[in-house]
């Protein structure tokens, strides 16, 4: 094993070591310049993370629907916040869990978590929505806008609603119990 040193002595005279004494450099501020200089190092991260993390508290759920040309009746009565990050996906929080009819004799339930990615005309990747066929509940994975339409799909299929059937925010008729949610939630 060899014993010597890793950097030769010789390679770097000691003055390549040595740092400026207080009498040529001088790095002294004030309060006002620390806290300039500490906010421009800080901004390019608080913006980075404010441009993933986009809450629109100036629109509301519904607006934000809109401003994606869908209705704002896709969603029931009493969203209480939302989430909408940069790349689309999004998590709509409501106050409790939502059951309802829709368009004839569906039957839907919300769960207090929406989740899924939004573009114009287009709602991918969903949780938390469901429809009730026969006997069964169905999560609805998609929903796309073709001209006055939209198309809800649940895995393969598909069915086709006119959008005058959601303009109007429909409201929870019923809360479902503990034991529908333990269902649900599996």
């Amino acid at each position: 094993m060899d014993s010597s040193p890793l950097i030769s002595p010789s390679l770097f005279p000691p003055s390549f070591f040595s740092y400026p004494s207080k009498s040529n450099f001088s790095m002294e501020f004030s309060r006002t310049d620390q806290t300039l200089l500490c906010l421009l190092f800080i901004s390019p991260f608080l913006f980075a993370f404010a441009d993933n993390y986009q809450s629109y508290n100036s629109l509301t759920a519904y607006e934000m629907l809109e401003k994606f040309d869908f209705p704002k009746g896709i969603l029931p009565e009493g969203v209480q916040s939302y989430l909408l990050r940069s790349d689309g996906s999004f998590d709509v929080f409501l106050g409790d869990y939502c059951e309802l009819k829709a368009s004839g004799s569906y039957l839907l339930r919300y769960r207090r978590k929406i989740s899924g990615k939004v573009e114009p005309r287009s709602l991918k990747k969903l949780e938390g929505v469901s429809v009730k066929i026969l006997f069964l509940w169905f999560g609805i994975s998609e929903v796309i806008r073709s001209g006055d339409e939209l198309r809800f799909f649940v895995g393969p299929f598909s069915a086709s609603f006119s959008i005058s059937n959601f303009e109007f925010c429909p409201q929870c008729r019923d809360r479902f119990s503990s034991l529908d949610q333990l269902v649900q939630n599996s």
